[in-house]
């Protein structure tokens, strides 16, 4: 699997890419999730601009087509998962713990000491996958100011019908 930056011409795949893999949501009785439209292309557009967006591509780092990316925001002083998907026909295949390691190394290059996300404490393939890639869960009291603003965003938003949780793996951990 190689990973890259992701290339603007690449978005509309990026955008399916999600929609594809939201799909299993339903199969687990959350169609809100399912049905949930992916960032448009102009917020991809600007993680494309800032360097903080990879994909996983199934041959040659050039000409690989996405079959999952990765989208970060530096948040607390940590690097934040915002988004990663992997398109169904590729699970099971390391893909996902690829672009993290990935986005650690990003991590370590910009000197944040964790990488950080949000997820669903019981859909298998969030907090349960996570806990086995080295995350642990955050005490939602103690959460710093940039996730204590990503987690009322989630509940405004209703993502809370579903329990959530803040996930942290400290990069000393990802050796």
């Amino acid at each position: 699997m190689w990973i890259r930056e992701a290339r603007v011409e690449e978005l509309p795949a990026l955008r399916e890419i999600e929609r594809t893999a939201g799909v299993l949501f339903r199969e687990i009785g959350m169609p809100e999730i399912a049905d949930h439209e992916p960032l448009p292309i102009e917020v991809l557009a600007a993680y494309v601009s800032a360097g903080r967006a990879w994909v996983a591509a199934e041959s040659s780092e050039e000409a690989g087509w996405p079959v999952g990316y990765l989208i970060a925001d530096l948040l607390d002083g940590d690097v934040h998962v915002e988004q990663v998907s992997v398109d169904p026909r590729f699970s099971r295949r390391g893909v996902g713990m690829t672009l993290i390691d990935h986005a650690a190394g990003y991590a370590r290059g910009v000197g944040a000491p964790a990488l950080t996300l949000t997820t669903f404490a019981e859909v298998p393939w969030n907090a349960p996958y996570y806990r086995r890639c080295g995350f642990v869960v955050m005490d939602e009291a103690g959460l710093p100011p940039g996730l204590r603003a990503v987690r009322d965003h989630e509940v405004a938003a209703g993502l809370d019908r579903w329990p959530r949780v803040c996930m942290r793996k400290a990069l000393d951990s990802l050796e």
